[in-house]
């Protein structure tokens, strides 16, 4: 049955269940392609071709929260990484301020509901990459203060308390110090976000989190072998943590045939002086090029279907969630190309037989869920101290 039939379907259920998107780096591409200038690069209007993300196509996707993430590169480090940070924030609340009949500032899972109930885009910050923090536990407190709702342990490489996925092994997944992270994260209601981390960083932070782990934007290794996914073992500790896993839509990450393109495409624009992350219109017209000389694998939203399939099977439906990625990355798959493409997707598990009731969890559901479930275990912590750790003081 084709899944097409179920657009209108797909749509209604999103009118009621809004998605919940666990990660978009707009926030980065208004660095990168206006330099913060919200007038020249405003998503209040249409954008497409330019970027993936605006309002309008935000309502027409039926997205009803967003972690926007304040990313930056793992490249930048130390103070240059905190500040750049700031900016990300800045940047964010920003577009809140410019956007306050459309996006609402979010805190917690009720500001979540009284947005949806207001007619607004919940609006919650996500920062990815534990180079954000300068290995200090005040400043991790900092972004907490400024509405960082989660934290990815790390990005594309190491720190130095925790390992990267994409990187080769430093501390063994989670040292000393990066377990007193985690906990101090559980303290204040900060998720932990997995995605990114190695396997050994993953399974340490599940042994060491008190309340519920998030993966921001993964999907199933066992689907398509690449690091940045999450392998079967690990998905299969999140019924006894209370986690989700929420799966993204990156070709590289969902499409086998994609991976290898995608290493090709990452050289060559490293040999035209481009970061291999770099989505500004130099770079997309560098990979335009490159493209038409090496046809880019497709992925669809049937190919994001086959990993959600599986990774039900094995987390169980309210363990899942969505994070796209959304303009954190050159390519999309087809049907998915902004973030208008949502109802593609739950039209194609509404044509696989998932119920409304599921699809409700994977939507909505799970994700208020966990971070409802992240403030309970806070408010359990609530008589601990604040950690004062160092990373010398842990790991020497």
């Amino acid at each position: 049955m084709t899944a097409g039939r179920f657009r209108d379907e797909a749509r209604d259920l999103l009118a009621s269940h809004p998605v919940v998107d666990g990660h978009n780096d707009l926030p980065w591409a208004l660095r990168e392609s206006a330099g913060y200038d919200l007038d020249r690069l405003d998503v209040g209007a249409d954008q497409t071709g330019r970027l993936h993300t605006d309002i309008p196509r935000l309502r027409a996707g039926g997205v009803g929260a967003q972690f926007w993430s304040v990313y930056v590169r793992s490249d930048m480090a130390g103070d240059d990484a905190v500040s750049a940070t700031l900016e990300q924030i800045d940047c964010v609340d920003r577009l809140l301020a410019r956007h306050p009949a459309d996006l609402a500032p979010a805190l917690t899972a009720d500001d979540m509901e009284a947005a949806r109930a207001s007619g607004r885009i919940a609006s919650l910050k996500g920062a990815e990459g534990g180079h954000s923090i300068n290995n200090s536990m005040a400043t991790l407190r900092a972004l907490y203060a400024l509405g960082v709702r989660y934290m990815t342990l790390t990005h594309n490489d190491n720190v130095p308390w925790a390992d990267s996925a994409t990187d080769a092994p430093g501390v063994g997944g989670l040292s000393a110090f990066g377990r007193e992270v985690v906990r101090e994260m559980n303290r204040l209601g900060m998720l932990v976000d997995l995605s990114h981390v190695a396997d050994t960083t993953m399974r340490d932070a599940l042994a060491t989190s008190e309340a519920p782990v998030i993966f921001s934007h993964s999907s199933s290794r066992a689907v398509c072998d690449h690091p940045r996914n999450i392998p079967d073992d690990v998905l299969s500790l999140l019924p006894a943590n209370g986690g989700v896993a929420m799966v993204t839509f990156v070709p590289k990450f969902v499409l086998p045939a994609a991976v290898e393109w995608t290493r090709r495409a990452d050289e060559n624009m490293r040999a035209h002086g481009l970061h291999h992350l770099d989505t500004t219109p130099e770079a997309m017209r560098v990979h335009a090029a490159f493209e038409a000389a090496d046809p880019r694998p497709v992925a669809t939203a049937a190919t994001v279907a086959d990993h959600l399939d599986h990774m039900r099977e094995v987390a169980g439906i309210a363990h899942l969630g969505i994070g796209g990625d959304y303009d954190g990355t050159a390519f999309t798959p087809a049907g998915l190309d902004d973030v208008s493409g949502y109802p593609n997707l739950i039209a194609e598990l509404l044509a696989r037989g998932w119920s409304h009731a599921d699809l409700a969890k994977l939507t909505w559901g799970n994700a208020l869920r966990v971070l409802r479930d992240a403030e309970s275990v806070s408010r359990a912590l609530s008589t601990r101290a604040p950690s004062t750790a160092t990373l010398a003081s842990l790991d020497g």
